[in-house]
């Protein structure tokens, strides 16, 4: 029996937002909110109202600004708030309907991650800063966003000697800090929240630890939370990369074949597929061993994950809002495919009186780990 219920928050203005009048939410029709691995998170929201009312200017000027027209977008579930999106307007667009006398306006946006893309600020000089502190600066200059960094020191930590090279920025921060990452096989993105307003700044490996989420439970009679769940796997695909190391005396490259399970990236399925390619990292040469072996895991995490699954669910009957880069656990779908999944992206989709989710999930292989999975 789905109980609970779901109260929407949405909050609009200039860096600072502010919740928005009762008449701009009675026109909302629609919330999207999409956040997956890998990509920044984006929103899409539906109004619509008769052509002689008020909002028309309203809503056309805030487009107008154009990325400085912030945006947070809260659910409540069963008394617990939720922060689902915290971004920048960059799109909107106008469709009237002559017949019914009603206009629609679609405003689209991504998070914060459009404001450190703004500005080109290459040729500032990082003297006798490693990477993470270049990451933890270059994010503090957006403490008036609300954004928190979370930076995860490198396993090589590089402390450029002045007299022989000094670190310069190139591109936007956005650019900039994403180069850093891919260099050491990190990830960067901002998740909102935890509370409305700030935002965390991740810049770290890509990890696939932690508590999981609330069970999505299949075939299971009264206790089945979840619409739809099918799950496929492509064997195929799996890659083990092979990075080159080069030796300092003989200036001879050796071929390191790297797998793709790291403290990090521990495996979620007891029988892993074989991999099927073999690509050569050749660039790693010029590389730090430790750096050349930090890429080579992270290129093959990418591949590693050959079982996915895709379904939808209701937040009332789940009970509550399912979350991307995190772990979940499945139950009812039979041996092979129980256990636990990382879930890649999660897609938000709120109307009135109907709030659901549609979900993608992620595994190394069949079988679960787990003798259990936590409901």
């Amino acid at each position: 029996m789905i109980k609970g219920r779901v109260v929407l928050g949405l909050m609009m203005g200039p860096v600072v937002p502010v919740p928005v009048p009762q008449p701009i939410i009675d026109a909302l029709t629609s919330v999207q909110v999409k956040s997956a691995a890998g990509e920044p998170s984006g929103f899409q929201l539906s109004f619509t109202f008769t052509n002689k009312g008020p909002l028309t200017t309203l809503l056309l000027l805030l487009g107008e600004v154009g990325p400085f027209i912030r945006v947070i977008i809260t659910v409540t579930v069963n008394g617990t708030q939720h922060v689902l999106m915290d971004g920048m307007i960059g799109h909107h667009q106008v469709s009237p309907d002559v017949m019914k006398g009603e206009t629609t306006l679609t405003v689209t946006g991504v998070d914060l991650t459009a404001v450190m893309g703004l500005i080109d600020f290459t040729g500032i000089p990082y003297p006798c800063m490693p990477a993470e502190a270049r990451v933890a600066l270059i994010i503090a200059k957006y403490a008036i966003f609300g954004m928190i960094p979370l930076v995860i020191p490198s396993v090589f930590l590089d402390v450029p000697i002045p007299v022989i090279s000094i670190p310069v920025h190139q591109g936007t921060d956005l650019a900039y800090v994403t180069k850093l990452a891919t260099d050491v096989g990190y990830t960067f993105y901002i998740e909102p929240g935890p509370v409305a307003g700030t935002n965390t700044a991740y810049w770290g490996p890509d990890i696939k630890v932690g508590i999981p989420q609330p069970a999505l439970n299949v075939n299971m009679d009264i206790f089945t939370n979840v619409e739809s769940l099918s799950f496929s796997m492509n064997g195929a695909a799996k890659k083990m990369p092979i990075v080159f190391i080069q030796n300092e005396e003989t200036k001879v490259p050796i071929p390191i074949p790297i797998p793709d399970i790291s403290p990090f990236n521990p495996p979620l399925g007891l029988i892993p597929s074989i991999p099927t390619q073999f690509p050569m990292m050749r660039d790693t040469a010029k590389l730090n061993p430790v750096q050349a072996i930090m890429l080579g895991l992270a290129e093959a995490s990418k591949s590693s994950d050959n079982v996915s699954g895709t379904g939808s669910l209701n937040v009332l009957r789940y009970g509550n809002v399912l979350k991307a880069r995190s772990l979940v656990g499945v139950r009812g779908a039979g041996d092979a495919f129980d256990g636990l999944y990382y879930v890649k992206s999660v897609t938000h989709k709120i109307q009135r009186g109907e709030y659901k989710q549609d979900f993608a999930l992620t595994r190394d292989g069949l079988l679960s780990t787990l003798p259990k999975v936590p409901v």
